[in-house]
């Protein structure tokens, strides 16, 4: 199973049509990188493109063989793309190949997940800080809703819990009135997400969203933790808990 940190993005362009030893390129890769024991690798087919020679393909309605691109993708460690680059170079006499730093952030298999041994809860308590981030209903990142792109970053940063809010009136620092409207309309009501947590996860968490917000507000109080306790039902498949 492919380890959270630095890897390797190999990327190979090869032709539809283009075989080796009598079977379409893309699947022959697509078995070299399975039976070599890389953790995955994904096969996706370009609706158009063109290459080295300049002959431009294009999937058209009715029309069967078109030579079109196909793009063969697998993230692997160093060490094992290392190790499959010669094979590769050697099945590959028509097409790119390209090998990019990335990084692995998360790499989940149920199965696995399930058979980890997990502490019997986890416990916050004590001295914390709580995060509150103020921002408009409207409010967009990457072609998301800001809201849910700010909670789907706390759960990936590991924070122990987000609750989000939906404000029915408010203004903000443009002194704009956001309220319903007549039978419930909505116009860009104000949203509040709270978050609770440790300081240290906390101002990591800052610094995160400060890139994300770029209208709205983001503060930080002390807050003390009377009792924060969730334990993993024995599915290992854990709620986040609101904060």
């Amino acid at each position: 199973m492919l380890a959270q940190g630095p890897a390797k993005k190999l990327i190979i362009y090869v032709n539809e049509q283009e075989h080796w030893q009598n079977e379409p390129i893309h699947e022959a890769i697509l078995h070299f990188l399975h039976e070599h024991g890389c953790a995955g690798a994904t096969v996706t087919k370009a609706v158009a493109g063109f290459g080295a020679r300049g002959q431009y393909h294009t999937a058209k309605l009715l029309q069967v063989r078109e030579n079109l691109p196909m793009r063969i993708e697998v993230i692997e460690s160093e060490q094992k793309i290392d190790s499959l680059l010669p094979w590769i170079y050697e099945m590959v006499t028509d097409g790119l190949i390209e090998v990019q730093d990335t990084e692995v952030i998360k790499c989940a298999n149920r199965q696995a997940e399930q058979e980890q041994t997990h502490e019997p809860h986890v416990k916050l308590e004590g001295q914390a800080k709580m995060l509150r981030i103020y921002i408009d209903e409207d409010d967009r990142w990457e072609g998301e809703p800001l809201y849910e792109a700010i909670v789907k970053k706390l759960r990936m940063m590991d924070i122990a819990g987000a609750t989000v809010y939906q404000g029915v009136m408010g203004y903000g620092a443009q002194q704009r009135m956001h309220k319903s409207g007549f039978l419930g309309i909505k116009h860009n009501l104000p949203f509040m997400i709270t978050v609770v947590d440790s300081e240290e996860k906390i101002r990591r968490a800052i610094a995160a969203l400060e890139e994300m917000v770029d209208e709205g507000l983001i503060v930080m109080s002390d807050v003390e933790v009377i009792k924060y306790v969730h334990s993993y039902p024995e599915s290992g498949v854990v709620d986040a808990p609101e904060a």
